[in-house]
């Protein structure tokens, strides 16, 4: 069983950045992959970015390429993703989320076995 606890969301002006971060309970990741996704009202669920514990490996979808950053901190067992130049189009809740015995790119088309609770992003033009 994994616990994520997601944190970090606020209001940013265009252009701003925030940190999401994703305190992760399991008693070993090696097997996990991670993510981001996010949602706004009346849509479905949208990937935004993961990462394959095991290898480091990362994968992003191309509206966030550039812009933001996942990365993790082993000791802690925290993801975490840096969001840069924040658009308007950016503003969601997004959620952490994690799977087994699965690379960071299938994460974008795969369902996750864990979500966490979600945190609120708006970001204003």
């Amino acid at each position: 069983q994994v616990q994520l606890v997601d944190t970090g969301g606020g209001l940013v002006q265009a252009g701003g950045s925030l940190r999401l971060s994703c305190a992760a309970s399991a008693r070993t990741f090696s097997s996990y992959s991670m993510g981001w996704f996010r949602q706004t009202p009346g849509t479905e669920r949208e990937f935004v970015a993961a990462f394959r514990w095991i290898d480091g490996s990362t994968y992003y979808a191309d509206s966030v390429k550039g812009r933001f950053t996942i990365s993790r901190d082993n000791a802690k067992n925290t993801l975490y993703l840096q969001m840069n130049s924040l658009k308007p189009e950016d503003t969601a809740v997004y959620y952490c989320a994690a799977r087994s015995w699965t690379t960071a790119q299938d994460m974008g088309v795969m369902t996750p076995d864990y979500w966490g609770q979600g945190t609120q992003v708006t970001v204003s033009s």
